[in-house]
């Protein structure tokens, strides 16, 4: 399905990948009845193993199923319950990201424990900026900018914790595509 790495170069594990998008293509035709959902792509994983698929290509698909799901979700929700519920379901989500938007440059987030890595708090707290000028401004901002959007590395306490950053930035994501 996708294009591998030499055998000297990790990549993701290809029978893991294969299951899963066979999986993701039977749940999208209707064969199968249990759900998957926008949410549930983004957040699978795949071990890394020598020779395994690209990740750069695996992570594309992923990016592009993500959107496809979502897609569908809202659809679904358009045609059983209006407009106004699916408005009302992204401006749910959208603002539990408003509260922490809310908080001064440099507390947003948990600081990262002793010696750990974590996250520039200035490089999140931009794209913190960006969030709350789109939404306050209507100033274009996409998915994929939040998405793809990489934060240099610091640690202990002068760094924002990766975990909660990873997760409030997921549901942005998650925001974002309801109203693309």
């Amino acid at each position: 399905m996708f294009r591998t790495v030499s055998r000297f170069r990790t990549g993701y594990d290809p029978d893991q990948v294969d299951t899963f998008f066979t999986h993701a293509r039977r749940v999208y035709e209707g064969d199968q009845t249990e759900p998957l959902t926008g949410t549930e792509v983004r957040r699978v994983a795949f071990d890394l193993v020598r020779g395994g698929y690209a990740t750069s290509s695996v992570d594309s698909a992923l990016d592009r199923l993500e959107r496809a799901f979502t897609t569908r979700q809202r659809q679904d929700v358009l045609r059983t319950q209006g407009q106004q519920a699916w408005m009302d379901h992204v401006a749910g989500r959208a603002r539990t990201l408003y509260e922490r938007l809310r908080r001064p440059d440099g507390e947003r987030f948990a600081p990262a424990r002793r010696g750990e890595q974590g996250y520039r708090p200035e490089d999140v707290d931009e794209m913190c900026h960006r969030l709350i000028d789109y939404f306050d401004k209507g100033t274009p901002l996409t998915s994929d900018e939040v998405r793809h959007a990489t934060f240099r590395k610091a640690s202990g306490h002068k760094a924002y914790a990766e975990g909660p950053v990873d997760a409030f930035f997921e549901r942005a994501v998650e925001v974002l595509l309801g109203v693309e």
